[in-house]
């Protein structure tokens, strides 16, 4: 079976979107999180629950951009949850963004969101 499977991440997109209700985010590296917000034109301490509640309305699971089966996160507050990729096209920013995070015990954290970026292809 391939992972993660539209259902799995369904049930990965409720998960986040409960827990960004409960205001339960917690950002895994706040000084990269905070430049990317500047680069896209929002305030980090004013916005980001605004900008993240936008985006997860938005997404779904033909949005997912990670690897299958997701990769898993060697950050110590994480270690060993699976990151979850998406790539949503934005209309608070006019562009496509990559949204990255983990689901741990009822709580999203935020691993990347910023602009998305071309990836280079490897022949």
């Amino acid at each position: 079976m391939i992972r993660p499977s539209h259902k799995e991440l369904f049930g990965k997109l409720r998960d986040a979107r409960d827990a960004l209700k409960r205001e339960s985010v917690f950002l895994l590296d706040a000084d990269l999180i905070a430049e990317d917000a500047m680069e896209l034109g929002y305030d980090i301490g004013d916005e980001l629950l605004a900008v993240l509640g936008e985006l997860l309305e938005d997404t779904s699971p033909r949005d997912y951009a990670g690897s299958r089966p997701p990769q898993r996160s060697y950050k110590p507050e994480i270690e060993g949850l699976e990151l979850l990729a998406f790539v949503i096209e934005s209309r608070r920013f006019a562009c496509r963004v990559y949204l990255k995070f983990a689901i741990a015990q009822g709580s999203l954290w935020l691993v990347s969101l910023h602009a998305d970026r071309p990836r280079e292809v490897k022949a």
